[in-house]
């Protein structure tokens, strides 16, 4: 049997070997052939999705909610003491000292992660700013939004926090964080198709015990995930996407 193992493409570009490397390992754990799947772009995610070929998906919170709550996705793991987080910054130059610098009509990159953005507009609330009132720049990476930043073409740029503190140190030190998120609830989610012929169980123990043999934290390392995975419940995946919700109001 051959499952394909979706990844989100939101990881940093630096990652993309441990992922390689993590499939290779859980393929040798489980007896499961895994086909590692890597789009490119959230519409190619949606496309694979929808066409059926995902039957483990390591998915952002916002997808993962949609997953789960209309196509019937079983969640059952999540980083170990990761949650995502998300930045606002600005050019280190940027007359913006502060959020409540922000007006109505600046501009701010961001790219397709709607959980990032719905947390960014949250932390502008103190700016006055809602999303009809910001000129959004759209773009592929976060790579291309420090870019932007820094060459002042839009006010600020929101990150997922782990993928600015990926950022070269150069390109870092053209920038300014204004906030940082610090909701610690909210994180991917390992989640599995709603079918019978998924050995869900092996590749739970699989996930779980991954730290526990030589050379493990070196994998997890290259991952950016020190801390692994820990097992996820139905019930607390609910409590995730109700504070999701919530954020939405």
């Amino acid at each position: 049997m051959k499952l394909n193992f979706l990844i989100a493409p939101d990881f940093s570009p630096e990652h993309f070997g441990g992922w390689h490397l993590l499939n290779t390992v859980l393929q040798k754990r489980t007896g499961i052939h895994l086909h590692l799947v890597t789009p490119a772009s959230a519409h190619e995610q949606a496309d694979m999705l929808a066409s059926g070929h995902a039957d483990i998906v390591y998915a952002n919170p916002f997808d993962a909610a949609d997953m789960i709550r209309n196509l019937g996705y079983v969640p059952f793991a999540r980083p170990a003491q990761r949650f995502d987080e998300m930045v606002i910054a600005t050019r280190l130059e940027s007359p913006v000292a502060e959020l409540e610098d922000l007006k109505p009509g600046c501009c701010i990159a961001v790219t397709e992660n709607r959980d990032v953005k719905l947390i960014g507009l949250r932390l502008l609330e103190p700016a006055d700013l809602t999303e009809s009132l910001i000129e959004w720049v759209k773009v592929d990476s976060y790579q291309a939004a420090a870019r932007r930043a820094i060459q002042g073409e839009v006010d600020a740029a929101f990150f997922l926090a782990d993928a600015y503190a990926s950022l070269t140190r150069l390109t870092r030190s053209q920038l300014r964080v204004l906030v940082e998120s610090a909701i610690s609830d909210i994180s991917h989610v390992l989640l599995a198709k709603p079918q019978t012929d998924i050995d869900l169980d092996a590749i739970k123990k699989a996930f779980s015990e991954i730290s526990q043999t030589a050379g493990d934290q070196d994998l997890l390392d290259s991952l950016g995930l020190p801390k692994g995975f820990e097992p996820m419940t139905h019930e607390q995946a609910d409590f995730m996407i109700d504070l999701m919700d919530t954020l939405l109001d």
